[in-house]
């Protein structure tokens, strides 16, 4: 049996003007504004989360803190001192946290969390548990903060890989095949995705090196949303892979 062509083989577009630095733009502006935000806290909540913590907060005074991160994203319009030309959102946003935490955390600490605009739910993914797995003391506050955004860069990734296989039907070919994304250990094999599937074991093989493909153009298209330039995509893989061994 031939192995079908999936819809998301075409190469992805090399534009850079839909990308999270532009919904930066969008934060503030009434119409567009919680949607960007929205977006914007799930990328990066976790990982300044995780700095916070690894800065000595307690549980509640780092969630808080966060939430109130982001809110004065938001109603300061701490965006519009952003200059895209100047490099990584990731960078910009350590940044403005350290800001907030120096000058702006002992007035927020008197607002009750969640007094202002609402933030996405952490009950699916309790950051707190996460935080929990890492090692106590070998990763500084910022080496945390790049590898829990490396990661988190990786689960968008990976989820928006499963919504592209799930809208055509192909959600089993993604289940079976998932486990070379991650290295396969080896639980997996072709011949065993050939028979699940009824095709030829260079089929199986067509399938994952699709997979591999794919996932490392949307790791791209994901990454050229945070940086300034096309020629920076290359060194933010490279800092996302040091992040990971780290």
């Amino acid at each position: 049996m031939p192995v079908p062509k999936h819809p998301a083989d075409q190469e992805l577009p090399r534009n850079f003007h839909t990308t999270r630095w532009s919904l930066v733009g969008r934060v503030g502006d009434q119409q567009t504004s919680a949607a960007a935000l929205e977006s914007l806290c799930r990328a990066y909540w976790n990982p300044l989360y995780a700095y916070v913590r690894r800065r000595g907060y307690g549980i509640e005074e780092a969630r808080d803190l966060t939430q109130s991160f982001f809110e004065a994203l938001l109603s300061k319009n701490l965006f519009s001192q952003a200059d895209r030309e100047r490099g990584r959102l990731r960078t910009f946003l350590l940044g403005a946290l350290n800001h907030f935490l120096l000058n702006d955390w002992d007035k927020a600490r008197a607002l009750k969390r969640g007094g202002g605009c609402e933030m996405i739910s952490l009950d699916a993914c309790d950051p707190e548990e996460r935080y929990l797995h890492e090692p106590a003391d070998s990763l500084s506050p910022e080496k945390l903060f790049d590898r829990r955004w490396a990661e988190t860069l990786l689960e968008l990734v990976f989820a928006r890989m499963r919504r592209e296989y799930e809208t055509v039907g192909q959600s089993e070919r993604f289940e079976l095949c998932k486990a070379w994304l991650a290295g396969n250990d080896g639980s997996t094999s072709y011949a065993e995705v050939a028979v699940r599937l009824g095709i030829a074991e260079t089929g199986a093989r067509t399938l994952v090196h699709r997979l591999r493909r794919r996932f490392r153009e949307l790791m791209r298209a994901e990454i050229a949303e945070t940086v300034s330039t096309p020629a920076d995509v290359d060194e933010e893989i490279r800092a996302l892979f040091r992040a990971l061994a780290g």
